[in-house]
C-alpha cells in the first residue's frame, strides 16, 4: 500500500454505514475492509478485504495489522452464534476491548467511533445508551487517541431506527401516541454522518474529542412521523395515549415492524431521552448537517425501493449454519483479587458447588478437566494458554471432553477478562461446538450453564459483602477502642 494515503481499517465494512463509508474513503485512503466473511469478497484498487471476528483478540490483532487509523462501527444487538446467551451490553464489552487492545498493539494512531448522543441531564440512561458510553470509555482505555462521533436517529435506507419508523407510518392507519413521541430528537441524514466520519480521519484536532452531530431541525418523534407520512403520501390518524408504556410500545412496534426484538427493545427504551446536539460537543462544520429531514427521508425511501426492485435480499442475521455457542456473563471481582484469581477460583468453586457428583483436576500447567467422580472420561477438558493470558485476562481453549464435538470444535474457548476501570469481569464461552444433539443441548446443558454462572455471580457478591461487613466491623471496633 502507498505510504502517501492513510491506511484505514474499517469494521463493519459489509454493513449499512460501513459499506457507504468505504466508497467515500476509496478516494483518499487505502482501506482494510474487515468482515466476518471477508474471504468471500474480492479485493479491488484501494480496498483489501480481511476476515475478522472481533470476538477473537488474535483476529482483531491480525485485522488491524498495518493500519494507521481504525474506524469502529460495531454493535452487537443481533445474535452472533446459533445460540447466543447474554446481554448485548456484555457482548459489546468484549468487542470493544479486543478492538482497543489490538489497536494499541498494532500502533494505530487514531480510533474513530460512531456512538449515540448521550443526554446531559438524564438520571437513568437506557441500556442502549449506557452500553454506547461504556464502549466509548473502553476504547479510550489503551492510550490510543479516540474521536467519538455521536449521532441520534440516522435517516438512511437501511440500518435500524429509520426503517422501523417508516414501517410504522406505512402500515398503521391510526397510531396511538405514547408519551415518548413528544420527546425531542435531531435526526441526521446518512450523507451527513458519512461526511462527519470522513472528515475525522487523520484529523489531529479531533483526537480525544467527542463530537455531537445532527441535522438542521430539532423536532419531536410525533412531528417526525407526521413529516414522514407526508413524504410517503399516507395520512395515519394520530391519537395521544400517554398510558401506553415503553414496555407495551416495544411489543406493538415489534409486531407492526416485524423487526427482531433484539433490535427493537433497546432502541425503543432509548426514545425517552432527548437526542439533541449539545452545544459543548459541537465542532464546526462537522456537527451541523445540511440535509433536511424530508429530503433525507425521500432519498432513503427511493434507495430502498431501488434496492428492492434489484432483488436486494435481506442480510442474514447469522453468517453460518454451524451449531456454535456463545455465552457471556458479567461477574464482580472481589476486592484485592484479579481476573486470574477469578478464573482459578471458578474451577475450584465448581467442584465445591457440584459435590459429590463433579470433580475437577488441575495440572501444573493450569489446564483442567471437569467430570463425574466415577468416570475417567472428562465432561470438559480446558487447556490454559500462557501466551494469551495475563492478570487481566485468562484464556482456556476447550480441547476435549465428552460434551465437546472434537471434530468441529476448532476455536472453542473459555475466557475471563477484566472490564477496564471497573471491578467487574466478563466470563465468556466462544465458538463452542457441543456434542449433544442440538435440541437436547439447548434445554439441558445450556440452561445448566446459565444456572451455574448465576450461582457463581452470587457467590462472588457474597464474598464482596462479607469483606465489606468485615471492614465495617473493624472500623467500629477501632472507634470504640479510641
Amino acid at each position: 500500500m502507498s505510504g502517501q494515503r492513510p491506511v484505514v481499517a474499517l469494521t463493519g465494512a459489509s454493513g449499512y454505514i460501513g459499506g457507504n463509508l468505504m466508497k467515500k474513503m476509496e478516494g483518499y485512503a487505502e482501506v482494510i475492509a474487515l468482515s466476518r466473511n471477508g474471504e468471500r469478497r474480492d479485493n479491488k484498487k484501494h480496498v483489501t478485504w480481511r476476515s475478522c471476528d472481533l470476538y477473537s483478540l488474535s483476529d482483531a490483532e491480525k485485522g488491524l495489522q498495518g493500519a494507521d487509523i481504525a474506524v469502529y462501527l460495531v454493535h452487537s444487538m443481533m445474535p452472533s452464534a446459533k445460540l447466543t446467551q447474554g446481554s448485548f451490553e456484555d457482548m459489546d464489552v468484549i468487542l470493544a476491548d479486543n478492538f482497543a487492545k489490538a489497536a494499541k498493539k498494532q500502533g494505530v494512531k487514531q480510533i474513530i467511533y460512531l456512538s449515540g448522543i448521550i443526554p446531559k441531564h438524564s438520571p437513568q440512561l437506557s441500556r442502549h445508551l449506557k452500553s454506547r458510553l461504556e464502549v466509548e470509555r473502553i476504547l479510550k482505555s489503551y492510550q490510543v487517541p479516540v474521536t467519538t462521533i455521536r449521532a441520534g436517529l440516522i435517516v438512511g435506507p437501511k440500518g435500524s431506527s429509520f426503517p422501523i419508523l417508516a414501517k410504522l407510518v406505512k402500515r398503521l392507519p391510526f397510531m396511538l401516541l405514547p408519551k415518548w413521541t413528544r420527546t425531542k430528537t435531531q435526526p441526521v441524514a446518512l450523507e451527513d454522518v458519512l461526511g462527519a466520519l470522513s472528515q475525522s480521519v487523520g484529523n489531529e484536532e479531533l483526537e480525544n474529542q467527542t463530537v455531537d452531530i445532527g441535522g438542521p431541525e430539532v423536532m419531536t418523534y410525533q412531528t417526525m412521523m407526521t413529516k414522514l407520512a407526508d413524504v410517503m403520501g399516507t395520512r395515519p390518524k394520530m391519537i395521544h395515549f400517554p398510558f401506553l408504556t415503553i414496555h407495551l410500545s416495544r411489543l406493538w412496534v415489534r409486531l407492526v415492524s416485524g423487526a427482531p426484538k433484539e433490535m427493537v427493545y433497546p432502541l425503543i427504551e432509548s426514545l425517552v431521552h432527548p437526542m439533541v446536539v449539545q452545544e459543548e460537543n459541537t465542532v464546526k462544520p462537522i456537527s451541523y448537517g445540511s440535509v433536511r429531514f424530508e429530503e433525507a427521508a425521500k432519498n432513503a425511501l427511493i434507495q430502498e425501493e431501488q434496492s428492492r426492485k434489484k432483488g436486494g435480499s435481506k442480510p442474514s442475521i447469522l453468517t453460518s449454519i454451524q451449531e456454535d455457542v456463545r455465552s457471556v456473563q458479567r461477574v464482580p471481582i472481589p476486592e484485592g483479587k484479579n481476573v486470574d484469581w477469578v478464573a482459578k477460583h471458578y474451577v475450584k468453586w465448581l467442584e465445591d458447588v457440584l459435590n459429590p457428583w463433579i470433580k475437577t483436576t488441575v495440572d501444573q500447567k493450569l489446564s483442567c478437566q471437569i467430570g463425574f467422580v466415577y468416570s475417567n472420561t472428562p465432561l470438559l477438558e480446558l487447556t490454559y494458554s500462557y501466551e494469551r493470558s495475563n492478570t487481566d485476562r485468562s484464556l482456556y481453549y476447550i480441547t476435549g471432553g465428552w460434551l465437546t464435538d472434537t471434530e468441529k470444535n476448532v476455536r472453542g474457548r473459555l475466557e475471563f477478562r477484566k472490564i477496564p476501570h471497573k471491578n467487574q469481569a466478563i466470563v465468556a464461552i466462544h465458538d463452542y461446538m457441543p456434542s449433544l444433539p442440538w435440541f437436547f443441548y439447548k434445554y439441558t446443558q445450556a440452561k445448566a450453564h446459565l444456572i451455574i454462572m448465576a450461582l457463581f455471580r452470587k457467590h462472588l457478591e457474597k464474598m464482596m459483602n462479607y469483606s465489606s461487613e468485615k471492614e465495617v466491623g473493624s472500623d467500629v471496633a477501632s472507634i470504640k477502642n479510641a
